[in-house]
């Protein structure tokens, strides 16, 4: 089976992308030995779990909401990405 993957960068090409690599997945569904099936099965069951567990609670967005308004109002302290770094670096020694 020939396979062909593209990387687009417009949102309708995108979109295409994702139909090819479906297309790609179907057809080893449709090929594969129980060993392969029992795998995917694990791996879609694994990303649906991860899924569930890193949606935001109602809260959390509250949270995030009232802290990125505090930032733009400039009344929370912020970093540069070298500070982020730098302070990442000190904390490891």
């Amino acid at each position: 089976m020939e396979q062909n993957l593209y990387l687009y960068y417009k949102k309708n090409e995108a979109i295409m992308a994702t139909m090819d690599l479906r297309d790609t997945v179907k057809g080893y569904v449709e090929t594969a030995d129980i060993r392969l099936l029992k795998m995917i099965k694990a791996l879609a069951e694994s990303y649906q779990k991860d899924e569930q567990e890193l949606a935001l609670t109602e809260e959390q967005y509250q949270m995030i909401d009232k802290r990125r308004e505090a930032h733009l109002k400039g009344e929370s302290k912020s970093l540069t990405w070298e500070q982020v770094k730098q302070n990442a670096r000190n904390a490891g020694q």
